[in-house]
């Protein structure tokens, strides 16, 4: 099955997670690569979870120029970085080893209250924008970065005018607030990729394709803003 946005973007299909993360490595730093020959520098933010992890190793073992590359998270739990729940913690045990050891790292959290971290983090993000690449994942309900169906302050996040970077959210049921990236900057960034794994995410993403509110899967905005995303998944 294709659906409409399917037939604009680019779709690669794989048979296995491992063959994924290998392609999609080598595809994220030929984009670095690119970036930091054209303009010095290059801006990767990528999310966590357990989806990315054989694609984070691979890619750390690519030998670019990564002290000319700074990482940065899609978004990350408002938890100090080393909770078991941190994805800043998750990126460097797992991304920022080996040759990317060298790779500059900006973080989303800071020892202060929310709005002080949010404010922080923004200011930071601005001098290094527009994202060259970015790593989107995708979950079960339909959520990208911290962008969750029935989340307060989605629909300003989602807002493709917005002027927001980054903003708060709190996630219904989450054991935390999140720090998530606006769609803006999502849409901004020279590549945007999403990377899915498995059967049932790849009918959350079709169903979310068709769907009429992208405010009840939000990936849909991601969908309907960023024509040139490229999507890869694995049975």
């Amino acid at each position: 099955m294709r659906g409409k946005s399917e037939e604009l973007m680019q779709f690669t299909a794989f048979n296995d997670g491992k063959e994924l993360a290998r392609w999609l490595a080598k595809d994220v730093a030929g984009e670095l690569s690119s970036a930091v020959s054209e303009r010095g520098s290059a801006l990767l933010a990528v999310s966590g979870g357990n989806t990315p992890l054989q694609f984070f190793r691979e890619l750390s073992a690519i030998d670019i120029d990564w002290s000319k590359i700074c990482v940065t998270l899609a978004d990350e739990r408002f938890v100090p970085p080393d909770s078991g729940r941190s994805n800043q913690r998750l990126v460097t045990l797992e991304l920022l080893q080996h040759k990317a050891a060298r790779a500059h790292f900006l973080p989303l959290y800071a020892d202060a209250e929310i709005g002080t971290s949010v404010a922080e983090a923004e200011k930071a993000l601005a001098e290094h924008l527009p994202v060259d690449v970015i790593v989107l994942g995708m979950g079960t309900d339909g959520h990208t970065a911290s962008l969750f169906p029935g989340s307060e302050g989605l629909r300003e996040a989602a807002d493709p005018k917005g002027e927001r970077l980054l903003m708060a959210v709190d996630a219904p049921g989450a054991a935390e607030p999140r720090i998530t990236v606006t769609l803006p900057v999502i849409a901004g960034a020279r590549t945007q990729y999403l990377h899915i794994e498995g059967a049932e995410k790849r009918e959350v993403f079709e169903t979310a394709q068709e769907a009429g509110d992208p405010g009840q899967a939000p990936i849909g905005f991601v969908l309907e803003h960023c024509p040139d995303l490229k999507v890869v998944w694995a049975k």
